[in-house]
């Protein structure tokens, strides 16, 4: 759903039980600029005349267009989005722009993150034409005109060429003189020589196909929340070397956390943008497992990213973002114990190894009550404390997979352990084995997992490599067991 139609249904000021449509007025007729899902299948849509829809549709529900309650709603997804990247922007009326560099890596790659984008949206009922292009341009158009995803690097004269001109954001008046000359795509445009274009259609063309094609810069103003602490330091002369930048850094850490300070605040999520000669941003997002306002920790984890930073001609200003901040009041150290600083040591080590290597990459487990070795434990923060209680029990190997793996064994007996197995295409003779244990699916959960029954073995091989072996119990259609491997001893 379009999000001005989701704004109407949340205030309740379009009837969810019925098709409505919102109109604006153009002249002296009331025409259509969105319609509800339920009101396109009956063949209403945008442009549509409010007298054309009710022929249609007679038990319509309308609702009056309200651009600026619809510029508000935007502008307050737009800070939403703040969670994928620090460089977000509205585009009026119905766009947002996302600067996506530096970031994508932290969602699993730009294919992941656009998913990631498309479900957040989706669970809020919403609808999106999402594309990712190395220009804002490319993206813009692609995302309204063409093949939504990500374009490959290098590859956007040829996305762009299929195009209509629309794509390139021009005003009606100059699609339609272009039109009448012929050039109907952009790949049309292309095919022209460049001199002749400002001459013959003015300078706006050539101005927004270099944009598009990443020949002339397109700086975008991102939004910053209400409530986010912001620090910003301009530069009589540009800077570019990487002293000037750590002392940059250094300068915003200590000033951002004196203003954290001063409300009993400690940041969770920052960002740090640097804004080049040429309106480029270069951006540096950093989060913290607790909320602080440790000015040298903070720093030392921007510094380390700097070298994703390129500087070009110069950094004319630098303003660091505390977007993400948690109340963080005083806390009396215990002067004769070393306790609470190890505790702060542990969270700014897990800072440095999660901002360097991604969030996913340290964690710690915390036991979960159940039989089933693969649901016995769960991932959890590395500052989470812990609450449960491991249990007491056989020994369980250091390595479990998630997913354990068939295997073909041979044993003597059905019921006997194995005298050797194949795994990963790699023959283990056992000389040791120690077993059955006997677990059995949990009777609270589903049927079929109450009806399975696993005998796990420890077993040793001829190299000293121990591993975790279990025959499940059910018999195949060929009245035979199948054996997995479910863990790797250390």
């Amino acid at each position: 759903m379009e999000l001005r139609l989701r704004r109407l249904t949340r205030n309740n000021a379009a009837p969810p039980a019925k098709p409505f449509v919102v109109v604006d007025f153009e002249g002296q007729a009331q025409t259509i600029v969105a319609s509800c899902p339920r009101a396109a299948v009956a063949g209403i849509g945008p442009g549509m005349t409010l007298a054309q829809a009710r022929a249609i549709e007679p038990m319509l529900a309308v609702a009056k267009a309200n651009p600026n309650d619809d510029a508000r709603a935007l502008d307050r997804l737009a800070v939403w989005f703040l969670r994928f990247s620090p460089l977000v922007a509205p585009d009026q009326p119905k766009g947002i722009w996302i600067d996506a560099t530096g970031v994508a890596h932290l969602f699993g790659g730009e294919e992941a993150m656009l998913a990631k984008i498309i479900t957040r949206l989706q669970r809020d009922n919403l609808t999106a034409h999402v594309a990712m292009a190395d220009t804002p341009g490319a993206a813009w158009a692609c995302a309204r005109y063409g093949q939504e995803g990500v374009t490959p690097r290098g590859e956007i004269p040829k996305a762009l060429a299929p195009l209509p001109i629309s794509g390139l954001r021009l005003s009606k008046p100059v699609v339609e003189s272009l039109g009448r000359v012929g050039l109907r795509t952009i790949g049309d445009l292309l095919r022209i020589p460049r001199a002749t274009i400002p001459q013959r259609f003015g300078k706006d063309v050539m101005r927004r196909l270099d944009q598009a094609l990443g020949r002339a810069p397109e700086p975008i103003n991102p939004v910053l929340p209400p409530s986010a602490k912001r620090q910003s330091i301009s530069f009589a002369q540009p800077i570019a070397t990487r002293e000037g930048l750590e002392h940059a850094v250094t300068m915003l850490s200590e000033r951002l956390c004196a203003d954290l300070d001063k409300f009993q605040e400690g940041a969770r999520r920052l960002d740090l943008l640097f804004q080049r000669v040429d309106s480029h941003m270069e951006a540096i997002r950093i989060g913290t497992a607790k909320p602080t306002r440790d000015a040298k920790h903070l720093a030392k984890m921007l510094i380390e990213k700097l070298d994703t930073v390129d500087p070009g001609f110069g950094i004319e200003s630098a303003a660091l973002t505390a977007w993400a901040t948690e109340l963080l009041a005083p806390k009396q150290i215990n002067v004769l114990a070393d306790v609470e600083v190890d505790q702060r040591d542990l969270a700014q080590l897990n800072d440095r190894l999660a901002n360097r290597h991604g969030v996913g990459s340290v964690y710690r487990v915390a036991p979960v009550e159940s039989d089933m070795p693969e649901r016995a434990v769960v991932r959890v923060n590395p500052t989470q404390e812990i609450t449960g209680t491991w249990t007491n029990g056989a020994a369980r190997p250091i390595r479990l997979f998630v997913h354990p793996e068939l295997v073909e064994v041979t044993a003597m007996l059905p019921d006997h352990p194995p005298i050797m197995f194949r795994w990963r295409d790699r023959l283990h003779r056992v000389k040791h084995a120690d077993g059955p244990e006997r677990i059995r699916g949990e009777w609270w959960r589903a049927a079929d997992d109450l009806a399975e029954v696993r005998d796990y073995y420890k077993v040793e091989n001829e190299q000293g490599e121990r591993y975790w072996l279990y025959r499940d119990n059910r018999l195949t259609s060929g009245n035979t067991y199948r054996w997995y491997l479910h863990g790797v001893f250390a």
